[in-house]
């Protein structure tokens, strides 16, 4: 008890000195209320910084405070203010709070505010005030993801996870999974992993229903490049995803909407290789789809704007679909 006392010191003691460090003069106070101690907690660790030769001083008054002596601090050399301001849009907090780094985190940014110089720090401290990263898209909340504790362990550590993983298949599956890495895209985390010895595979985080960490550690392949793995199985994802092709012709003023629905990427190589407009300003337009069903979804909700060309099931699909909307909106409920 009497160790973990005094870690929890001296960690306070290198927080109340970044604290000055980055701040400057700060009250009793505001550092109690920083670092959740009383005020005479604060008195004790200011004396034990001075008697242990940190230059820090107390101005008297009401405008008074601890202050350290102009010039201590501990410098980052050879970060340009760009280089500097920079390094705060990388530290996302959600993702490090899921994986329960946010406190480590935050202590990690204090650290590298008060280590740099001036003009860097203070342009470091203006870009966090002034831009926010928000992961997930609009529309959705990010995944939940219980055992994400588990999997972060499992990578760090080299150490096999028992899992129990539902598939899209009709029933879950069991693996014992050997985990290189951890993705974040789009809100949602990927484990990708060598499961019962074979190749690596990538699984959905969210997916996991069960996870207990095994005894022992696993070797990861001294060659896996996981940010090689993931552009790879991205690339690889887009061409399974997109299995099939629409024709359809696409009003003047539709084009934000299709680029909100199917993506700028996609209606961008699609314009790009489309004949001129009609007379009308219609341009035809060949889209990839992933099925029928799902492709009908989608072009319904630009409604008159899309006209389906083909294939025949799509334009069936669409025709039957619009029939069902007029049969439901065009009955008067008595």
């Amino acid at each position: 008890m009497c160790g973990t006392m005094a870690v929890m010191r001296a960690s306070r003691l290198l927080s109340l000195l970044l604290l000055l460090q980055t701040r400057g003069r700060m009250t009793a106070a505001e550092l109690a209320g920083e670092l959740e101690v009383s005020i005479r907690t604060i008195y004790r660790d200011v004396e034990a910084l001075s008697s242990s030769g940190v230059p820090v001083y107390a101005d008297r008054g009401p405008a008074g405070g601890y202050q350290l002596l102009d010039g201590y601090r501990t410098r980052l050399n050879g970060l340009t203010t760009e280089e500097a301001s920079s390094l705060f849009l990388a530290g996302l907090p959600g993702p490090a709070a899921e994986l329960g780094l946010g406190e480590v985190a935050a202590n990690a940014e204090l650290k590298m505010l008060a280590a740099l110089p001036p003009e860097p720090r203070f342009h470091a401290a203006r870009m966090r005030e002034r831009f926010h990263l928000d992961v997930p898209g609009w529309y959705r909340d990010a995944d939940a993801v219980p055992f994400l504790g588990e999997v972060s362990e499992a990578v760090w550590d080299q150490r096999p996870l028992r899992m129990t993983y539902r598939r899209w298949g009709p029933r879950d599956v069991e693996r014992l999974a050997h985990p290189y890495g951890l993705v974040l895209k789009g809100g949602s985390w990927y484990m990708v992993a060598a499961a019962d010895g074979g190749a690596p595979r990538t699984y959905k985080v969210a997916r996991i229903i069960t996870a207990e960490l095994q005894d022992g550690r696993f070797e990861r392949p001294g060659d896996f490049d996981l940010a090689a793995y993931w552009q790879r199985y991205a690339a690889d994802f887009r061409l399974r995803l997109h299995t099939g092709e629409a024709l359809v012709r696409m009003a003047p003023d539709a084009e934000g909407m299709l680029r909100h629905t199917l993506g700028a990427e996609t209606v961008d190589t699609a314009l790009a290789a489309a004949g001129p407009p009609d007379e009308r300003g219609w341009v035809v337009l060949r889209l990839p789809t992933e099925s029928v069903k799902h492709a009908c979804w989608q072009l319904l909700r630009l409604g008159g704007d899309v006209e389906v060309l083909g294939p025949p099931e799509l334009r069936e699909h669409m025709i039957a679909a619009v029939a069902r909307l007029s049969e439901l909106y065009g009955t008067r409920q008595e």
